[in-house]
């Protein structure tokens, strides 16, 4: 059967690439150009960056510093606020995941109105919309090449998706010297977010020979340069390798989707504020354990293409992977459940809700084993809590 592989952005990667956005911008005719970025990326000077490197003689400026992690309803439409009041034609998006998401979101609303919610799904999105550079701060979500948004309705407290090809960036500019100054935790978090993607994408029920291929150097990749990165955030070597990681892990995952880490990941975020990436690495080893059940063979694939030592036989084999993202986890510093959540902590009390809200999540469709129950999304979170 004929599959289909998308693939959109163009790329400008490298030491300096920011000096070819006013070069960019006209070629997409703009005139009106909205940067969108978070308060963090204002506070390490990259925000101030990208702007100064905007030619002000030919373009009008403005800026959203408004980006939260897990964003929002309501900040997407303050950002569209922003950009409808001055006629926004070209967008810049300056960060991580959030930042790109944000600006996705905010073009969609300016191109086609209403409200964000409208959109989500797959494919929903009616008309094109504005061009949109992304330049990402952080080497991890890979959202700035892929063709999703994912937000937080605070009202009925859950994560969602918008999934379309015409709201991928149109351009991406990739320096990673700004990358440098993200910290060792977040590093970690992002690293393992791509990591994420790579396993869940590999083992999709929608893989295809393309995507995989793609997957599997991603793993490939992180597995070597995030122990790197995360020890000595001044190996711009491993962190250039981490961005162009990034890049190709995206190309698999926004073709063959996701699957239960996400899941279980979107409903930790939208009731417990845990960072996208955070979420992710709690669950990824005990999520991988479970499905290997389904896909041994895939499994023991990904964990040769690391090099991690194997038995030969099967049953032993199929979970070594799981075992090793176990141990990277927790090497790494990612905190156990219970010792997760913004606002209270996560107890054991809270499972019922995460597993409920998780069964009705989009990647679950994806996911090689569809037999998840509640029971089995409990069980999971009790290993990783």
């Amino acid at each position: 059967m004929a599959k289909e592989f998308f693939v959109k952005t163009d790329v400008t990667f490298g030491k300096d690439a920011i000096q070819e956005i006013s070069r960019i911008l006209t070629q997409f005719g703009a005139t009106n150009v909205l940067v969108v970025y978070d308060k963090g990326v204002k506070a390490v000077g990259i925000a101030d960056k990208v702007v100064d490197a905007i030619d002000t003689n030919q373009f009008n400026v403005f800026e959203f510093d408004g980006v939260i992690p897990n964003p929002t309803n309501e900040v997407v439409e303050a950002g569209y606020a922003i950009a409808k009041e001055n006629n926004i034609d070209a967008f810049v998006a300056v960060g991580g995941g959030s930042s790109m998401d944000t600006a996705k979101a905010i073009n969609v609303l300016t191109s086609n109105g209403g409200n964000i919610m409208d959109y989500e799904g797959i494919g929903n999105v009616p008309k094109p919309v504005c061009p949109l550079i992304a330049i990402p701060t952080t080497a991890g979500t890979s959202s700035e090449i892929t063709n999703v948004a994912a937000l937080v309705d605070t009202k009925s407290v859950r994560k969602y998706v918008v999934i379309d090809n015409k709201i991928v960036a149109d351009k991406v500019i990739a320096d990673p010297e700004f990358t440098r100054t993200v910290p060792a935790g977040v590093t970690a978090a992002t690293g393992l977010d791509a990591i994420t993607h790579a396993v869940e994408s590999y083992i999709s029920n929608e893989a295809t020979y393309l995507t995989k291929y793609n997957s599997l150097r991603g793993l490939q990749i992180f597995y070597e340069n995030l122990p790197k990165v995360y020890e000595n955030g001044n190996d711009m070597d491993a962190r250039e390798k981490m961005m162009l990681g990034c890049i190709v892990v995206g190309f698999g995952f926004s073709n063959a989707n996701l699957g239960l880490v996400h899941a279980i990941a979107h409903t930790l975020s939208a009731h417990f504020g845990l960072a996208h990436g955070v979420a992710n690495a709690c669950v990824l080893p005990y999520v991988t354990a479970f499905n290997a059940e389904k896909c041994p063979k895939e499994m023991i694939e990904m964990a040769k293409a690391i090099n991690l030592p194997l038995t030969g036989e099967e049953e032993k084999d199929k979970f070594a992977l799981a075992n090793e993202l176990g141990r990277m986890v927790k090497e790494m510093g990612i905190r156990p459940l219970h010792e997760q959540g913004r606002e209270h902590k996560i107890t054991e009390a809270d499972f019922d809700i995460i597993a409920t809200d998780a069964l009705k999540e989009g990647p679950l469709h994806f996911n090689p084993r569809q037999d998840v129950t509640k029971e089995t999304i409990i069980e999971i979170l009790k290993k990783a809590f």
